[in-house]
């Protein structure tokens, strides 16, 4: 049986005492791809903001105070450097920054540090950074389709799906796929109603598809 948690729904009302407590680390990094983080974090953090799960606790965590994604945006992190054990999810952008970290070791001992995070969730190319640190190792991935050659030497096979559910690793494709992620994840921890919910609120008419 999969070990997040579901809802119990009855005539349309979702008691908060059914969903357990989570806490997420939403990683960012320099020259990030701002929707790949963006579109996670909207999706997941209405968990909490439309008060679905009252013990849904994020941080947006950091090697540095600040971050400037590829095209200037600056985003402040709420947390910087620690280790990232005490989370329950981990969820790694792409862009090109991911590229030079990628052979960063003291970044990816960092990311490392999140190896007993139950799940760890990547969009774009940020699942060539779960590959360096070792959780690609075994498993199926996906990533953005020009970086296909990129993500190989990581996995045991590239998979050009959308999503690629791995168990305790889920892979993205590229930049908009971060939206789908973000509430796919939302279904994995709070059931369909909820995401159906939430992406009425974001009015998000694509979802649902098949992961693989």
């Amino acid at each position: 049986m999969n070990s997040f948690l579901y809802s119990n729904i009855s005539a349309g009302l979702i008691a908060l005492s059914d969903f357990e407590a989570m806490k997420v680390a939403f990683v960012i990094f320099e020259h990030m791809t701002a929707l790949d983080f963006v579109g996670v974090y909207d999706a997941l953090t209405r968990l909490k903001t439309m008060r679905f799960m009252d013990d849904f606790e994020w941080d947006v965590c950091a090697p540095t105070a600040e971050v400037t994604d590829f095209s200037g945006l600056r985003v402040a992190a709420t947390r910087v450097g620690g280790s990232l054990a005490e989370y329950d999810w981990l969820v790694v952008p792409g862009g090109f920054g991911s590229r030079r970290l990628a052979k960063d070791a003291d970044f990816i001992a960092w990311l490392q540090t999140a190896a007993d995070c139950r799940l760890k969730a990547s969009v774009c190319t940020g699942s060539i950074l779960l590959g360096a640190a070792g959780f690609l190792k075994g498993k199926r991935a996906t990533t953005h389709p020009t970086s296909f050659d990129e993500l190989r030497p990581y996995c045991e096979q590239v998979v050009d799906e959308r999503i690629v559910d791995e168990g305790d690793v889920i892979t993205a494709r590229g930049v908009t796929s971060a939206i789908d992620l973000g509430l796919y994840l939302c279904e994995k921890v709070a059931g369909s109603e909820v995401r159906e919910r939430i992406a009425t609120q974001m009015d998000y008419p694509y979802y649902p598809f098949t992961a693989h």
